[in-house]
């Protein structure tokens, strides 16, 4: 008897072909599950430092990641850090906060955070990042609603911390002056700005009278 050949049917194809992906395909979904690892990474640091009821990095989680930062929590860096999450609140970090800064630093442990510091704090101190970062630590210290200044024992510090560095002699001057003087109670941006301009205009200058005009315009 004579074994009739197969006849393919129609609707169903001979064979499976394989799926294929391009090569920027498959970069693409490896650099979207590093991604997602890495904010999975960045979420669970958070939640190491968070305080449960208020779901939110206090002011005592911030002292413990200064700790394991092995950084003094009054170091100029963690304003720094804080100007790069854009936080709102002084003594606080929030969830989205956090992952925007640690993201944007690539620091999903401790030990990377350590270590971008000395990166961030060159980014803080270019001229281009600097004048935002020092207009941000103002309205950083500004903790109740509607408050406009910032009083004298306050901004003295304020002023040491973000500008000593750069302008110790007229920093010095300054503060020295602040606390002797009676006519100021507080200071508002404006005034805060103002000096940060007269450093900039009159390089080592001590002058009290120029001081005092910068000051009171």
């Amino acid at each position: 008897m004579m074994r009739r050949s197969a006849s393919k049917k129609t609707g169903q194809p001979n064979s499976t072909n394989p799926i294929t992906y391009s090569p920027s395909d498959l970069f693409r979904t490896a650099s979207s599950k590093a991604s997602s690892k890495e904010m999975e990474r960045i979420d669970n640091l958070f939640y190491s430092y968070a305080n449960r009821s208020s779901g939110m990095i206090d002011p005592e989680g911030i002292e413990t990641l200064c700790s394991d930062m092995k950084v003094d929590h009054t170091d100029v860096r963690i304003l720094m850090l804080a100007w790069k999450m854009r936080a709102e609140k002084q003594g606080y970090f929030t969830l989205e906060e956090w992952r925007r800064g640690l993201k944007a630093l690539r620091a999903d442990t401790v030990s990377k955070l350590r270590k971008a510091l000395p990166e961030l704090e060159k980014e803080v101190r270019r001229p281009s990042n600097f004048v935002d970062f020092y207009s941000y630590s103002f309205r950083y210290c500004l903790t109740e609603e509607k408050q406009k200044s910032i009083d004298i024992e306050s901004i003295c510090q304020l002023l040491d911390l973000v500008l000593g560095s750069q302008f110790r002699a007229q920093v010095d001057y300054f503060v020295d002056y602040l606390k002797i003087q009676s006519d100021y109670k507080v200071i508002n941006l404006d005034q805060w700005m103002g000096f940060f301009r007269f450093c900039n205009e009159n390089g080592c200058r001590r002058s009290k009278a120029k001081t005092y005009v910068v000051w009171s315009t």
